[in-house]
């Protein structure tokens, strides 16, 4: 071969090296990777008149809630340069068509993405998606504050607020002055996002959104009406998910759970001084179920220490041996991790205002900021375990940074085109996209710490002992299972 021939031999497989770690080909690989073409969207319908692709609709959207600026028009507009660089060209053209689409289609693209992103979850976790056996799936509530306009204010003030309760000020009668009164002003509005979250993997897993006064127990109880869930799944929550509504939904889907309780729990017990030995088996049969003919609930009631506090833990799993105390404290403790999550919601994502001024836009803002945050941290996940995997090194999802995650790929946007350094392309970023460790030689312990971190009340739950009636009626639904 001449030299000639071996030069430019040579400088073509140089041109493809560096081709291949081209920032723009690495960040449409990653979108690709969540939204193949041509797969998820191929059995729905949409309307006859629009002018973009279902996928590049959604990976425009994802890019959009990735972005840092303040403003959603802004952030709109650096997406269409993205798309424009990596070629998504059959997306919308314009803010309006952008939102009017999300905003009409926002169950269904949720929908299919809910399931690609399980799926895909499932597949990257590896023995990170099940613990002991158990896929470890919490679930709480929060608020993120919406604009005050009268879209918003009608769509998520609770109805009725303030009537017949506004403020008044001044003195007293009695000192000379005439009691005057404030005009006070409506509920700020507010939408409400219940979360249900992998513990295992840290990643949220799906989640409702309402107004300020929607109940997350409902939520709750509707995910688990529409959505399927792994076998042995065991649903971990704070004091706030009591009931037997919602317990016995969990244990009907073939599911079971893991609920602190308090005061606000009433519990029947056939014999046992809880107080003496810590817990035992209890039943939950409120006079609704009684008189509804519904079966008893057959619980294990559980007294822990979870750090410097004292707390019962109420779960549907009898057996001691499935479910040790061990386990049930190291369950609760990791279940703080969605707390941490709401937090890289509202700080890291900067979501704790919404922008929108439109209730159906702003709903479908708040429901990209929540997608946008979990692909981001399923695929940092993804390159960090083939990553550690290709290292033989120990990796804890727990290393995962959201914050970093999120600078990666912003930065990744900014420099679209210009070829990466083998050693520092995207994927290697991304895999280093960890929290940073550091030894810390100083005293950080807080001069004040709650002693019930929860804010949940700390005082027993309420049992009693059951009536003639009560254990009539328990032993013809025992005679009644037996036969």
């Amino acid at each position: 071969m001449s030299r000639k021939k071996r030069a430019i031999r040579s400088s073509g497989s140089q041109r493809a090296k560096v081709d291949e770690f081209r920032n723009d080909r690495l960040f449409r690989d990653l979108i690709e990777f969540v939204l193949p073409d041509g797969v998820l969207f191929s059995k729905d319908e949409f309307h006859g008149n629009i002018k973009w692709i279902p996928e590049q609709l959604a990976a425009q959207a994802l890019i959009w809630s990735w972005q840092d600026s303040k403003n959603v028009t802004d952030a709109f507009t650096i997406t269409l340069e993205v798309c424009e660089q990596i070629e998504l060209t059959n997306g919308a053209r314009t803010y309006t068509g952008f939102m009017n689409a999300l905003n009409r289609y926002r169950d269904l693209i949720g929908e299919r993405l809910r399931i690609r992103h399980q799926a895909l979850a499932k597949k990257i976790g590896g023995r990170f998606f099940r613990t002991d056996g158990w896929v470890l799936i919490a679930f709480d509530g929060s608020r993120a504050t919406a604009p005050r306009t009268v879209a918003n204010e009608a769509a998520f003030c609770a109805p009725n607020y303030g009537q017949g309760n506004k403020a008044k000020y001044g003195k007293k009668k009695s000192q000379g002055f005439r009691r005057k009164k404030a005009h006070t002003e409506p509920q700020e509005p507010q939408a409400w996002v219940t979360m249900m979250w992998h513990m295992g993997l840290r990643l949220p897993w799906t989640w409702r959104l309402g107004p300020s006064n929607s109940s997350e127990r409902g939520h709750v109880q509707e995910i688990l009406n529409r959505e399927d869930f792994p076998d042995k799944t065991l649903f971990c929550g704070d004091a706030g998910f009591v009931g037997y509504p919602l317990w016995s939904s969990i244990m009907g889907v073939g599911g079971d759970f893991l609920i602190r309780v308090g005061a606000n729990a009433n519990l029947l017990s056939e014999h046992a001084d809880f107080k003496q030995l810590g817990g035992g088996i209890v039943l939950c049969w409120p006079k609704s179920a009684i008189a509804a003919g519904l079966p008893p609930l057959r619980l294990r009631l559980v007294r822990v220490q979870v750090g410097k506090t004292k707390m019962w833990m109420l779960t549907s799993v009898l057996d001691r041996q499935k479910l040790t105390h061990k386990q049930i404290v190291r369950y609760y403790k990791m279940r703080w991790g969605i707390e941490v999550e709401f937090r890289g919601l509202k700080q890291t994502i900067d979501k704790r205002k919404l922008r929108c001024r439109n209730d159906g836009r702003l709903l479908a803002e708040l429901d990209w900021s929540l997608r946008g945050m979990a692909i981001a941290e399923l695929i940092a996940l993804n390159q960090q375990i083939l990553e550690k995997r290709k290292r033989r090194v120990d990796y804890d999802p727990k290393d995962r940074s959201l914050a970093n995650t999120l600078r990666v790929l912003r930065t990744c946007m900014r420099n679209l085109g210009r070829p990466a350094d083998t050693t520092e392309c995207l994927l290697l970023r991304l895999a280093k996209a960890t929290v940073q460790r550091y030894h810390n030689h100083t005293d950080k312990r807080a001069r004040y710490r709650p002693k019930n971190p929860d804010m949940k009340p700390l005082r027993d739950p309420g049992i009693r002992g059951l009536t003639a009636d009560e254990r009539k009626k328990l032993r013809k639904f025992q005679a009644k299972n037996l036969a």
